[in-house]
């Protein structure tokens, strides 16, 4: 029949944050439950969907794996407006990109509807050896932008399925609250990524 859907919920989903923070392996985790050592860096929006089961509700999650670079902030910022929700990515071997976050927080609040879902997520969390940013210090800043916070690792697969699962349990919890419809239909699957494009490539120790 036309027009008929085979989940009950359509939701779309931007991950963002610095270049190099793993937010094509912390995507690639989820929707394939693979890892690689090295990726392609992406340059422009790299979309997928997958479906699941979460209690015998069918959500179609679509997700916008967006480039850090800031030569490219301009098209990652122009999806914004589309989001249902956000994750907001840092690595914690690298506390410049904990930094950026307040950077990325502006830009999603300024850009983005206002009854988007945030998260903050920390990758890495696997190498403790390496660790520049605290569990402690990462829920503080959560917690000043009024968001929650969990930590991953896309090697060991810790927390990535519950980190995707937390933000769709909130949107659908949204949306029952609110009554608000099922959005427009899923975007097409477009992946602009370095692939044939001179690519350079991005270890993934995550």
């Amino acid at each position: 029949m036309e027009g008929e859907r085979d989940y009950d919920y359509f939701f779309k989903l931007l991950i963002v944050g610095d270049y190099g923070v793993g937010k094509s392996c912390l995507s690639t985790r989820f929707l394939d439950q693979s890892f690689k050592e090295i990726y392609q860096s992406t340059i422009g929006i790299d979309v997928n969907s997958r479906t699941l089961n979460l209690g015998g509700t069918l959500v179609k999650l679509q997700i916008f794996d967006t480039p850090g670079q800031s030569r490219f902030r301009n098209i990652a910022t122009s999806y914004f407006n589309k989001a249902d929700g956000f994750m907001i990515v840092f690595d914690k071997t690298d506390s410049s990109s904990f930094e950026s976050t307040e950077m990325w927080m502006y830009e999603v609040d300024r850009h983005a509807k206002k009854s988007t879902i945030k998260m903050l997520v920390g990758s890495k969390s696997d190498l403790y050896d390496h660790e520049q940013v605290t569990k402690e210090e990462a829920k503080g800043k959560a917690m000043s932008y009024g968001i929650p916070y969990i930590e991953t690792s896309a090697k060991s697969s810790l927390y990535v399925d519950e980190a995707f699962e937390t933000i769709i349990r909130e949107l659908i919890k949204q949306r029952k609250e609110f009554g608000t419809p099922l959005v427009s239909q899923p975007a097409p699957k477009i992946s602009l990524t370095t692939e044939n494009r001179n690519p350079t490539s991005q270890k993934c120790f995550l």
